[in-house]
């Protein structure tokens, strides 16, 4: 038999079925388009994403043969939700992470409910990225959609609400929505109180890797999966990136190099501390049992590179078409070579950890005419690079020290992208073979619910190294000088920021 991983990310989503011994047997992808409808609204057609993730299921079906997977577990993108309707019908598109039209309910509600409360509860801080802050907008703006709403479910239970099932949540996704007790791994009364929401119109909160029931029959055969096939309770994608990567024990951090870029470790227990929180690094449940992990993040991340292509890399992208190779391996094989002279504070969105700032904007200083426009690429990734050595070092400072990073997703394909990532952080950075870490991760629970192998010795199985990378002496000192003044650029630039 056979085991599912599902990942649903902002911008596509992902399919992959592994055997026991973790070798990937099938993939498939997906690409949809998020939505602008205007006044900081950044969405999602839940519907379509759907659609997408019964395509992918299918496709990887048909090639690993019918009836051949026994389980399948989800990794999904945090905070974003749909409202659905008693006969399963989405009420209204997903607002996802980067959508700010919550942002002035944030002040006023965690006044009046009290901040430290709320982070005692959640581990997390409050922000308009949270599913708690959208219910409140969508309360006021969208009464239509509020009273008519059967659930709110985020994609991981959306999906399994598809697949036939009662739909549960996998405790890390339960914990981004900032409505759930991480301590006590359960629905916050008092949160729910404060928002008069029932606890009924959201998903049951299950461990990551219990069983949250089968597909049903009819589904399964649409789709190509086994009668009895089961599907376990998965989380947020960042965590199960970390448990495809193998990030299984403290001292070792996961960093997922895609559209956000995020490092997540591994800790023995919760730790809730006031340099943690005036940071906004949360804490909440890893998705393996007993485990605890924060995560720092750029929401800028891959996104900076994106704008890059779509922007200034016309050649490539039709050097891509024309030749069939991926567009950024053509992009990042023409970045300069050696530190740039230029510093880019990389806020192309909101700003992620540590300053949850969604207003200043981003900036780039030291432009000459002899600028070079590879100089610039690398320019614009060393920036998203500092932003996360920034994050590390509030971390390590708390008494997080992490030796190594295991480099994920599709900017890990690249080697010039990570030993950049090497040389500013100061970090040994461990690439993986299976850069697809979310679905490695997602099939691992179902594979240890299956199997009863322990999720642990899983990854020392299925996790598997490419290279490994050490930093540049002289490239880290020269960044180790630069970081120095990288640290003083956000509070200069917020001061003048248009």
């Amino acid at each position: 038999m056979s085991y599912m991983g599902i990942d649903i990310g902002t911008s596509g989503c992902k399919a992959a079925v592994f055997n026991k011994e973790g070798v990937q047997l099938a993939y498939a992808y997906r690409e949809y388009n998020v939505i602008f409808p205007g006044n900081g609204g950044v969405e999602l057609d839940s519907d379509e994403v759907m659609a997408k993730c019964f395509e992918v299921i299918k496709e990887c079906t048909s090639l690993v043969g019918q009836n051949t997977v026994a389980a399948l577990g989800i990794s999904s993108q945090g905070e974003a939700f749909t409202a659905v309707d008693k006969n399963k019908k989405s009420l209204c598109k997903a607002m996802v992470s980067s959508d700010k039209r919550a942002l002035s309910y944030v002040k006023p509600w965690t006044d009046r409910f009290g901040e430290e409360k709320l982070y005692q509860i959640t581990g997390h801080t409050a922000h308009p990225m949270f599913t708690l802050f959208k219910l409140l907008w969508l309360k006021d703006n969208r009464k239509d959609v509020w009273d008519n709403a059967e659930k709110f479910l985020c994609f991981e239970d959306l999906l399994q609400y598809r697949l036939g099932l009662n739909p549960a949540i996998g405790w890390p996704l339960a914990g981004r929505t900032m409505l759930f007790d991480v301590r006590e791994h359960c629905w916050s009364k008092d949160i729910l109180n404060a928002l008069n929401l029932n606890e009924d119109k959201l998903a049951r909160p299950l461990r990551s890797g219990e069983p949250a029931g089968k597909v049903h029959p009819d589904i399964a055969k649409e789709l190509g999966l086994a009668e009895e096939t089961s599907v376990v309770a998965g989380g947020h994608d960042q965590v199960c990136n970390a448990l495809g990567a193998g990030i299984v024990k403290p001292g070792m951090a996961m960093y997922a190099s895609g559209t956000v870029e995020c490092i997540s470790p591994c800790f023995d227990v919760p730790i809730f501390n006031r340099s943690l929180r005036e940071n906004n690094l949360c804490t909440y449940d890893h998705a393996l049992r007993g485990k605890y992990t924060t995560v720092a993040f750029s929401l800028t991340g891959g996104n900076i590179l994106k704008w890059f292509r779509d922007e200034f890399a016309a050649k490539e992208v039709d050097d891509a078409q024309k030749t069939g190779r991926d567009v950024y391996d053509l992009i990042l094989e023409k970045m300069w070579d050696k530190p740039s002279n230029l510093m880019v504070l990389p806020y192309l969105t909101p700003s992620g950890t540590p300053y949850f700032d969604s207003e200043t904007k981003g900036a780039i200083l030291g432009l000459r005419i002899s600028t070079k426009r590879n100089e610039f690429l690398r320019a614009l990734l060393e920036g998203v690079a500092f932003e996360m050595r920034l994050n590390l070092d509030i971390m390590e400072s708390t008494g997080y020290r992490i030796n190594e990073l295991s480099v994920v997703g599709g900017g890990a394909k690249s080697q010039k992208w990570s030993q950049l990532k090497a040389d500013i952080t100061g970090k040994k950075i461990v690439v993986l073979k299976q850069t697809e870490a979310g679905c490695m991760g997602a099939a691992m629970l179902a594979c240890a619910y299956s199997t009863g192998i322990d999720i642990a010795e899983l990854a020392k199985k299925w996790v598997k190294v490419e290279s490994v990378l050490q930093p540049d002496e002289d490239f880290q000192r020269h960044y180790t000088e630069k970081f120095k003044s990288y640290k003083k650029l956000y509070n200069a630039i917020r001061k003048i920021s248009i």
